[in-house]
């Protein structure tokens, strides 16, 4: 029940058992939970860590575990001020790689120079993802933004992944949460995970990657202008940018067969709902919060409507303040 919080079964278990019986010591613990002396001393050290357990004022030299309410919410804290570091880095890394491969849209197209390739058009594109797929041994790390993607880009992707897949390699693939919702899309997502490969979503994505055996990376050089084609690089500098960026972006996704609906009755906002709401608190229009969502802009307006309902604010305004209020921003 806690392990989205850190606790696995066994620290769950130990902190559990201190709650009820204030007095049990290691072998007493170990007796009730059916552990080793040596698990229930690395659950206490661990609680300790997480600041469950305190020293007890009433018998030195031993632990007391601090009330749920108390304990759990320093955990929450902790872990909501980690993830707003792991934002800003991500920031800072989408930044860099933007600045570092803007470098290179002069280049000539189709030409190699410095370790790095400008590919101009779908088929010149199409061709060099083949010859790396080919020459895949280890591992393709992949953050595919935009929600649905086109079938002829998922019936370009798939003998390629098929292939690596049959050789054993390890495909780690980002889609956007909003790709849940188109079926096509859907469909290949867990097709790729009944292969064998790994699937996460993420409400906001950086720009299109595809990184190969952690050497070689082709991302567009502008997203927002794909005519400029894209950058095929195995400069160090570059490829461990991208890799960062990425490794980032996979801590904060959830994988593809995780339930993302809200519990009934739960009032908290969704993980979609949050990055929409800060989105358009940052002052962004709809049309320009649904491309960076993966959704239409009439899915933008009604999620707002029915944020805007849930809060009970008859205005955007309003509904911002009432969003922090609760601590949704």
């Amino acid at each position: 029940m806690l392990e989205a919080l850190g606790l696995d079964r066994s620290l769950e278990s130990v902190y559990r058992a201190l709650l009820i019986h204030e007095d049990d010591g290691v072998a007493e613990l170990a007796a009730r939970l059916a552990l080793t002396g040596t698990e229930v001393r690395e659950c206490l050290d661990r609680l300790v860590d997480l600041e469950l357990l305190q020293p007890s004022r009433d018998a030195p030299g031993m632990l007391r575990a601090v009330s749920p309410d108390v304990g759990l919410e320093i955990i929450v804290r902790r872990q909501e001020a980690e993830l707003v570091r792991r934002q800003e880095e991500l920031a800072r890394s989408r930044e860099a790689v933007a600045r570092t491969v803007a470098e290179f849209a002069t280049l000539r197209p189709n030409t190699r120079e410095d370790g790095a390739e400008r590919l101009v058009g779908l088929d010149a594109i199409q061709r060099r993802l083949e010859c790396l797929a080919k020459d895949l041994r280890e591992e393709c790390r992949a953050i595919e933004p935009g929600g649905a993607q086109s079938q002829a880009s998922l019936d370009a992707s798939r003998p390629l992944d098929e292939q690596a897949l049959s050789r054993g390699v390890q495909l780690l693939t980002v889609y956007q949460d909003s790709a849940r919702n188109d079926p096509a899309t859907f469909a290949y997502a867990r097709w790729l995970g009944e292969q064998g490969g790994q699937v996460r979503t993420s409400p906001v994505l950086p720009p299109r990657m595809l990184i190969f055996d952690r050497r070689t990376a082709v991302v567009p050089i502008d997203p927002a202008n794909t005519r400029l084609g894209a950058l095929c690089t195995s400069a160090p500098g570059i490829v461990a940018s991208l890799l960062a960026l990425f490794d980032q972006t996979w801590e904060s996704a959830v994988p593809l067969g995780a339930d993302r609906r809200r519990p009934a009755g739960e009032e908290e906002v969704t993980a979609a709902e949050r990055e929409l709401l800060k989105l358009l608190a940052s002052g962004m229009t709809d049309e320009a919060a649904g491309k960076r969502l993966g959704v239409s802009l009439r899915t933008v307006r009604r999620q707002m409507a029915a944020l805007m309902e849930r809060l009970h604010a008859s205005s955007r305004f309003e509904a911002g303040l009432k969003a922090a209020q609760r601590g949704w921003l």
